[in-house]
């Protein structure tokens, strides 16, 4: 089988507003904006909390995604208003399902020096995408091979599979690789895979990717071969090609711009007061964002874009 594996490089932008943290992007991109239903890959840090300010975001809304949450270092405190307060911590994955509609904030903790990890998004297929909100929590074990560690936190790999409900076939890991290691991957051929490089040197199926990288790998093997050049950390994404167009902008997904533009109404009408935003996210009003149970200002949505919303596949 001819091997092709697309690079895709990220972008820097900030999270949350102009003095948030810096995070690298990779996925989506003009070219590509899924990888079976990951929409949305963040990489960020390792970052000195002392000198970035950590992460503090607000109050926001989702619709229509699950936000898939992995650290490598530091901590970070989740609450949501479903009620959901946790603590997400290295090895361990956070996922929350908008369905229909959700608020949350995620803030790192105060003994938090360092701050190292990935913010992902998985899009909801139409037939569940109005579903109830909800929040789950999963400490994957480790599996250990020859110069090799792997943690399954979504779906099925190395002998191991988590317990997170998903709503299509997906897979996410972390694997760590030794200096030297080559590590064969056994994946389902139906699946389009992405490798995304924390730290080090890799090969995939012979092609160099360098950290913050993504590398695209289409449907049809049932191998992915990983030879680390130097001590790697990577995570492994992947699933069967979408299939559905979506529309996604901001912290939503929908199907066209007229839904977009509603969810982004509904939440401006809750976290405002008189025409001016609620100066605490516990003031927000009622509604299918719901409200969380935290002092900080909430997010206020940006200005519609002049044209209409395109569908991505």
């Amino acid at each position: 089988m001819t091997t092709h594996i697309e690079v895709l490089t990220p972008r820097e932008v900030p999270l949350g507003g102009p003095r948030a943290m810096r995070v690298r992007r990779t996925l989506p991109q003009r070219h590509r904006s899924l990888i079976g239903a990951w929409c949305f890959v963040d990489h960020y840090g390792p970052d000195e909390v002392d000198e970035t300010g950590g992460m503090v975001l607000p109050a926001h809304p989702h619709t229509g995604l699950q936000t898939v949450s992995w650290l490598f270092d530091g901590e970070l405190e989740h609450r949501d208003s479903v009620g959901s307060l946790a603590t997400v911590r290295p090895g361990e994955v956070n996922l929350m399902t908008a369905g229909r509609g959700i608020s949350h904030t995620e803030v790192s903790t105060p003994g938090t020096t360092v701050l190292h990890g990935a913010q992902l998004w998985v899009a909801l297929p139409d037939a569940s995408r109005h579903c109830d909100p909800h929040f789950e929590h999963f400490a994957p074990e480790p599996v250990r091979g020859p110069g090799w560690e792997a943690r399954v936190f979504i779906g099925s790999a190395f002998g191991t599979s988590s317990p997170i409900t998903t709503y299509s076939p997906l897979l996410g890991a972390e694997v760590m690789l030794a200096t030297g290691a080559s590590l064969d991957i056994e994946v389902d051929a139906s699946f389009e895979h992405g490798v995304l490089l924390d730290v080090g040197l890799v090969e995939v199926e012979g092609q160099e990717l360098k950290p913050s990288e993504l590398g695209h790998l289409d449907p049809g093997r049932t191998t992915i071969t990983v030879t680390a050049r130097e001590e790697a950390r990577l995570l492994l994404l992947g699933g069967p090609p979408f299939g559905e167009p979506i529309v996604m902008w901001w912290n939503f997904i929908g199907r066209d711009h007229d839904e977009i533009a509603a969810y982004r109404e509904e939440w401006q009408q809750q976290i405002t007061d008189d025409g001016d935003v609620v100066g605490d996210g516990r003031a927000v009003g009622d509604g299918r964002f719901g409200r969380v149970d935290l002092a900080l200002a909430p997010i206020p949505a940006p200005e519609m874009p002049n044209v209409r919303l395109k569908q991505r596949r």
